[in-house]
């Protein structure tokens, strides 16, 4: 659905964005100034995955919320003012997302995201859903897959933090590799002359292609079976945390909340050993530990997870580098994070 590109790039988008035609490239600028982007969800991770996609210059992102700025919106994010308590989340986040770069256009939507048709996200090259429930994010994501449109999901809780996406059964991208030089046929300089060399100041494009599962998938894998128990210990324990948290917010409709702890804390415990019953699996693979880090948005994670996120998403739409395949996984306590596969091959 991306837009045919402009062969002629104009010299204010060319000063722009110089810096990230330095870095990836004309032709990968052009197809992200022609891609189209629904963002779900403006709390405070939405808000950094907005301010990376318009600073890169994507044609345009819609801004999809239809929840209320609190004073608990006014901490988590930083696109919307102190002065717009009780105003919808989306429009008041659109003057400052728009000022970051007048070249994209900027949409607000304050409709319910539950509420809108399968034809609504088809009009889209892309869609990013943050602070949805499971069953939303995974009837998008069947959606968009049967309309080659890239899926992206992730959330923010407390210390926590991920993201998935779903670039399709054939995602085709370049990598920029140092070029092998091959000897020449004449060379007398022995075996060690035969081999081929890698030179370090020249890099060449190499064209690949990466499938990926859906979401459906990735959340439903069968830890009972032979080759699933044997990638257990590779196995983040942070997968088996979003299982939970993504139980609760279906159970009670929000996530965890820092004013109802002690409820909160027993419920995520029952929940922690529910579902990891259900997948056949011990309670003590996640231990009480994580309960008391997975409350509210804590900016800094919202940072580091909306920065990895809004990257994925401009590696899709430019078709340029190696895209995570297909979870990423944050944990703010070690200050790493983890890529991992989940799904059939």
């Amino acid at each position: 659905m991306i837009e045919k590109e402009d062969p002629v790039i104009s010299e204010e988008e060319a000063a722009q964005y110089d810096r990230q035609i330095r870095l990836w490239g004309l032709d990968a600028q052009k197809r992200l100034r022609g891609s189209r982007v629904l963002l779900a969800g403006l709390g405070g991770l939405g808000a950094e995955v907005a301010k990376n996609l318009i600073l890169a210059g994507v044609k345009g992102l819609t801004l999809l919320d239809h929840e209320q700025v609190s004073e608990e919106s006014c901490r988590a994010q930083f696109l919307v003012p102190v002065t717009a308590q009780g105003q919808n989340l989306a429009k008041a986040s659109l003057e400052r997302a728009q000022n970051l770069n007048p070249m994209v256009k900027v949409h607000a939507d304050p409709d319910r995201i539950e509420d809108k048709p399968d034809d609504f996200f088809l009009q889209f090259d892309a869609v990013c859903l943050t602070g949805c429930s499971r069953d939303l994010m995974i009837r998008v994501d069947q959606l968009c897959s049967k309309h080659n449109i890239k899926v992206f999901c992730g959330d923010v809780y407390g210390y926590y933090g991920y993201m998935f996406c779903n670039l399709g059964q054939a995602h085709n991208y370049v990598e920029e590799k140092p070029k092998v030089v091959k000897p020449s046929g004449e060379s007398n300089d022995g075996p060690k002359a035969k081999k081929a060399k890698v030179d370090p100041n020249e890099t060449t494009m190499v064209k690949k292609t990466a499938s990926f599962c859906t979401l459906k998938e990735a959340l439903a894998v069968d830890w009972t079976s032979e080759k699933a128990k044997a990638g257990l210990k590779r196995t983040p324990v942070d997968y088996f945390l979003l299982q939970v948290l993504l139980k609760f917010r279906t159970d009670k409709g929000r996530d965890p909340d820092p004013q109802s702890f002690p409820e909160d804390s027993q419920l995520l415990r029952q929940i922690r050993d529910d579902v990891l019953e259900s997948l056949s699996l011990n309670s003590d693979l996640l231990n009480d530990d994580f309960i008391s880090y997975c409350f509210s948005e804590m900016s800094p994670v919202c940072a580091v997870v909306g920065g990895v996120l809004g990257q994925e998403v401009v590696k899709a739409l430019s078709q340029r580098d190696a895209p995570h395949r297909n979870f990423f996984f944050f944990d703010g306590r070690k200050g790493n994070g983890v890529v991992d596969y989940f799904g059939p091959n």
